[in-house]
């Protein structure tokens, strides 16, 4: 419980110097609000979220697959640092055009939603892990209840929808680039994983023919 407290705390200085020494300035309103946002989900998972579950996404399992931490890790950094300090020296050298306060607003408003679905996601998967593996230690089984009755990978869903909308939360077009970059890659993982569950965790192929939806009803 202590390493995922110090890996969130870390995560945030990590982010705020790469926001704002990327653009150069304190002076960026929508990447204040944006700390706060991750702020208020990391009190949030704390708050909601069992200690083992903490605990188990915050460690590095012994049967983590290369290619998943490949596609995870490259996913991660285009994410997080690399579209922070796009979207920092976009706003530092105005490459792109200025975008509406109203846009702005109903993207962070948009990101806010995406992580509010993960972390419901979180909140009803117990087996929720940040590594793709079949919990068996820990009585793996399929799960059915809150975002899962709609769509089988919400913990995908929500932070695909974040993350295309942070860097236009932040005032960034360019930031865009590898935001969408990063979130191909979330889909690619979402391909591996569900062979893997497929394969592997017994009841999961019935549950896929219930739940007919990867992220989105009715699209895909």
């Amino acid at each position: 419980m202590r390493n995922a407290v110090v890996e969130s705390v870390v995560f945030g200085v990590v982010l705020a110097l790469l926001l704002f020494g990327s653009a150069g300035t304190l002076a960026w309103p929508m990447a204040w609000a944006l700390m706060a946002v991750f702020a208020l989900f990391s009190i949030a998972g704390f708050a909601l979220l069992p200690v083992e579950l903490i605990v188990e996404r915050s460690r590095l399992p012994a049967d983590a697959r290369p290619v998943d931490l490949l596609i995870s890790g490259l996913a991660m950094l285009l994410l997080m640092p690399v579209t922070a300090v796009v979207s920092g020296l976009d706003v530092r050298w105005q490459w792109s055009p200025a975008l509406p306060a109203a846009v702005r607003g109903a993207a962070l408003a948009m990101f806010t939603l995406g992580y509010a679905v993960s972390l419901w996601a979180a909140w009803a998967n117990p087996f929720f892990s940040a590594v793709v593996r079949i919990q068996r230690e820990r009585g793996h089984r399929v799960i059915t209840r809150g975002p899962y009755a709609f769509v089988r990978h919400p913990g995908y869903a929500g932070p695909i929808l974040a993350h295309v909308c942070l860097p236009l939360a932040l005032g960034s077009l360019w930031g865009l680039l590898p935001a969408l970059a990063g979130c191909a890659c979330l889909v690619l993982r979402i391909g591996f994983e569900e062979r893997m569950l497929r394969t592997e965790l017994a009841g999961y192929p019935e549950y896929a023919q219930r739940v007919r939806w990867r992220l989105l009803p009715y699209v895909w």
